[in-house]
C-alpha cells in the first residue's frame, strides 16, 4: 500500500489545487482547452521529475 500511495495520485484534485480552486483564468472553449492542457502538462512533469528524477527524465527525453 505504501508503493502504490507513493506512485498513484489523483491528478484531477491536484491540479484543481493548484488552480486554486477557482475557474480557470481564461474565457471562451480554446483558451481554456489551452490552459488546462498546459496545467495537465505541468502535472506530468513533476509527477515524472518526482518519480525517476531530473536526470532520467533528460536523458529519455529524445534530442
Amino acid at each position: 500500500m505504501r508503493i502504490r500511495r507513493f506512485t498513484v495520485e489523483h491528478p484531477f484534485g491536484t491540479i484543481k489545487a493548484w488552480m486554486g480552486h477557482t475557474h480557470f483564468l481564461t474565457r471562451g472553449f480554446v483558451n481554456v482547452r489551452t490552459e488546462m492542457a498546459l496545467n495537465v502538462l505541468a502535472y506530468n512533469i513533476k509527477r515524472m521529475v518526482f518519480l525517476i528524477g531530473i536526470r532520467d527524465l533528460m536523458a529519455a527525453i529524445p534530442g
